[in-house]
């Protein structure tokens, strides 16, 4: 049973930081609810509205500003706007004039009608030829109150974004780590270095992962070492049969040592497959273009229809003896099943990508993963000249993976592609 998180847990974290950032929150609020509630306009009076209609001027009394014009015309009431007739007559009585010289619109009136306003109003007093006109000032659609609730919860925000960005990192940053070092490993090799710091679920991933790949890595070396044992002792009882093979006659014997070659060149490659599975992986800067151009002068005086693009400048690290493995497989695979190879690389980001092309039938893309497998074959036939043991590809993989590279397989217009992807060494 795995041990439960400790005190350090991702779930305690996160439960702190939400019942911290409610408390912070609630707490901001208050305050701004504790020092008042939002202040409103103090009402305008009536005998301010008569003395800015007689005087054109503002009241000196403290309230919001009035919007003071003069127009040909007498305001009319509208749908927010109603007439208030005893607005108007009391209006006309301070004033010293009639009430058919006052206009009076007002949208409410607090308490006893008639002495204050709120909200939208609108008076007007006849002189002349035109109209005095006295508006209620529009209402700012932020007022202070609003600004300083807003520079609240702006300041909660930030101050809240700091400890969740922290915790974020904190969580984050180890398991990206542990991901980095379980996409690098491989059967054979030692697991990268698992982080045993951050919350409680980190340390107990970070050890479970390298408890499973301490099995997965001995499963792999007993089926390693099973595979060596079983191609190491078939060698004896195929020596006595050879023996006795050369006792038959000249038909049967040639036909019986065929199949004993065929034998051996399979018992020699599943060898080559464990001996490369269990071979410590070199470290080495390595010209990729250098290693590609040798293989293929060596394989062009063999007589082997391969050629070679020059490319960039690639430098990557590994081993370059299993490098040349790697693509020597894949070049003898694109002769064998498509008559020539191209090479071909280029520089992408930071990889560097290698290009085999041949001109063959090209690949069946819902079983091309499956060519990976040990001892599937790409043709079904049993003929070796043609199908091989089916170790190549696996071992192109496994190499591959070795150096922290990938190899795919594709089609192009005119026959198969294998892709190989591996690290640029920028050291």
């Amino acid at each position: 049973m795995a041990p439960r998180p400790g005190p350090g847990s991702i779930a305690l974290s996160i439960f702190s930081l939400v019942i911290g950032a409610v408390v912070c929150a609630t707490a901001i609020f208050f305050a701004i609810t504790f020092n008042g509630p939002p202040p409103k306009d103090p009402p305008r009076g009536i005998e301010s509205i008569a003395f800015a209609l007689r005087t054109g001027q503002q009241p000196g009394d403290p309230g919001p500003a009035l919007r003071i014009t003069t127009a040909p015309a007498a305001p009319t009431a509208n749908a927010h706007l109603r007439p208030a007739p005893e607005v108007a007559a009391r209006l006309a009585e301070m004033l010293g004039t009639t009430p058919d010289q006052v206009v009076a619109l007002a949208d409410r009136q607090p308490g006893d009608i008639g002495k204050a306003f709120v909200g939208e109003f609108v008076f007007a007093r006849h002189e002349g030829v035109l109209w005095r006109v006295v508006r209620s000032s529009p209402s700012p659609l932020l007022k202070p109150w609003h600004w300083v609730t807003l520079a609240a919860m702006l300041a909660t925000i930030l101050g809240l974004a700091v400890p969740s960005w922290l915790l974020a990192r904190a969580i984050s940053r180890p398991i990206r780590r542990i991901a980095e070092s379980a996409s690098a490993a491989r059967a054979g090799t030692p697991l990268g270095p698992m982080p045993q710091d951050g919350v409680g679920e980190v340390r107990i991933l970070s050890r479970a992962i390298s408890r499973m790949h301490d099995r997965l890595s001995r499963h792999a070396e007993g089926r390693t070492a099973m595979l060596a044992a079983i191609a190491h002792d078939l060698g004896t009882p195929l020596s006595r049969i050879a023996f006795w093979v050369e006792q038959l006659p000249d038909v049967a014997r040639l036909r019986a040592n065929a199949d004993l070659e065929e034998m051996r060149a399979m018992l020699g490659a599943v060898l080559r497959f464990t001996r490369d599975e269990s071979k410590p992986e070199a470290d080495a800067r390595i010209d990729l273009g250098s290693l590609l151009d040798s293989l293929t002068e060596d394989m062009n005086i063999a007589g082997a229809p391969v050629t070679i693009e020059p490319g960039p400048r690639a430098i990557v690290r590994g081993d370059a003896q299993a490098l040349r493995r790697l693509f020597a497989n894949l070049v003898e695979n694109a002769i064998r099943y498509g008559q020539s190879a191209i090479i071909t690389w280029q520089i992408d980001a930071e990889s560097v990508v290698v290009t085999i092309d041949d001109r063959g039938p090209g690949f069946e893309m819902d079983d091309a993963d499956r060519l990976f497998e040990p001892f599937v074959r790409g043709d079904p036939s049993r003929n070796r000249e043609t199908g091989g043991a089916g170790l190549g590809l696996a071992i192109v993989r496994s190499i591959a993976e070795a150096h922290r590279g990938t190899v795919a397989l594709h089609n192009h217009k005119g026959g198969g592609r294998v892709l190989v992807t591996l690290p640029l060494d920028r050291g």
